[in-house]
C-alpha cells in the first residue's frame, strides 16, 4: 500500500474490560458508535491507552477485526503491533492487516534497552518494513519504553517507502522541531502523540494528532484543529487551554484508569482496567470530575 496523509484527530481506543477481566466487546462497540459521530481521522487499536500489553494475540486480533467492522466510512485503522522481537513483530503485524488494519504503529523495542542504539532501532524499523503487508509508522513513547529514538535515525527511516510516518508521544517541542526538519512532509506523517502539545504542533504544521484525550473528549480535540485551520487561532488556543488540565491530570497523573472513568462520565463505556492496574479511589473519581465539570465538557 502506498503512501496516505493523515489529518486530524485519532483517539488511542481505551479496551473495556469486564469486572472479571474479560474484554467487553459490546463496549467497545458503544463507543465506536459515539467516535463515529465525530469528525475523527479514523482509530488506533492496541496503543498503550488501549492495555496492550495485557492484551493476547486473540483479544488483539478480535479487537481489529471489531473496529474494522464498525469504524465509519473513510476512517483509518491505524494498529499498534510493535513488540520486542523483529520476527515476532512481523507476524502480528501481517495478521493485523488480515483483519483490517489500514496501518501500524511500532514501538521502538526496549527490553534490552542499552543495545537498542541507532544501528539497533534503524534495522528493527527496516527489517519490519521490508515484510509488512501494510505501511508502518513509528511510535516515539519515552513514558514506557525509556527509549528516544534520534532525528538522525527518524530522517533515514522516513526515506523508506514503507514507513510513512511517526507517532511522537514524547511532549518535546523542541525534539518535534527536529523531527520536522529532518522528514519529507510529503512522504511522511509527523503525529503529536498528546493532546497536551496539540496547539503548539499545529502551531508547527503538524496535521495529525493520537491523543488519549480524543477518546473521552472527541469533539473538542476535533474542534481545535478545526478553529485553527479557519484562522480562528485565539478560539483554538482557549479551547486547548480549557481542556489541557483534562489532558494532564489523565495522561500525568491518573493514567488508563483515569481516562476510563472520564469516558464514563462523558458517556461512552470506559469499563474495568487489566489487573494488575488498579481501579481509581473514591477522592481520585472526585477529582477527575472536578476537573471535568470546570473544562466544561460535563453539564
Amino acid at each position: 500500500m502506498s503512501f496516505f496523509k493523515i489529518k486530524g484527530a485519532i483517539p488511542p481506543m481505551i479496551t473495556p474490560f469486564s469486572k472479571e477481566g474479560s474484554v467487553d466487546y459490546e463496549a467497545h462497540i458503544h463507543n465506536m458508535k459515539l467516535w463515529n459521530q465525530e469528525d475523527l481521522a479514523g482509530y488506533l487499536v492496541l496503543g498503550s491507552n488501549s492495555e496492550a500489553a495485557y492484551l493476547n494475540e486473540d483479544e488483539k486480533l478480535e479487537l481489529i477485526r471489531t473496529t474494522a467492522k464498525y469504524a465509519a466510512k473513510g476512517r483509518i485503522i491505524m494498529v499498534g503491533t510493535g513488540l520486542e522481537s523483529t520476527r515476532e513483530t512481523i507476524k502480528l503485524t501481517n495478521k493485523a492487516a488480515q483483519a483490517g488494519a489500514h496501518c501500524a504503529l511500532l514501538l521502538t523495542p526496549s527490553y534490552y534497552g542499552d543495545q537498542m542504539g541507532d544501528q539497533a532501532q534503524l534495522q528493527y524499523f527496516t527489517d519490519v518494513a521490508d515484510e509488512s503487508e501494510i505501511p508502518i509508522l513509528i511510535y516515539n513513547v519515552t513514558k514506557y519504553t525509556h527509549i528516544n529514538i534520534s532525528p538522525r535515525v527518524v530522517g533515514e527511516l522516513s526515506r523508506h517507502k514503507n514507513i510513512i510516518g511517526m507517532k511522537d508521544s514524547s511532549g518535546n517541542i523542541p525534539q518535534l522541531i527536529q523531527f520536522k526538519k529532518v522528514v519529507d512532509h510529503s512522504q511522511f506523517n509527523l503525529m503529536v502523540g498528546t493532546a497536551s502539545a496539540w496547539y503548539p504542533a499545529l502551531d508547527l504544521g503538524v496535521q495529525a494528532g493520537v491523543m488519549a484525550l480524543a477518546n473521552c473528549a472527541p469533539r473538542e480535540c476535533v474542534e481545535i484543529q478545526k478553529l485553527y485551520d479557519k484562522g480562528q487561532r485565539n478560539d483554538a488556543r482557549e479551547l486547548y487551554e480549557r481542556v489541557f488540565p483534562v489532558n494532564h491530570a489523565l495522561t500525568a497523573s491518573y493514567g488508563v484508569a483515569g481516562l476510563k472513568y472520564a469516558c464514563d462520565l462523558l458517556g461512552f463505556k470506559g469499563g474495568y482496567v487489566r489487573k494488575p492496574l488498579l481501579e481509581l479511589s473514591s477522592d481520585n473519581k472526585e477529582a477527575i470530575r472536578k476537573i471535568i465539570v470546570e473544562a466544561d465538557l460535563l453539564g
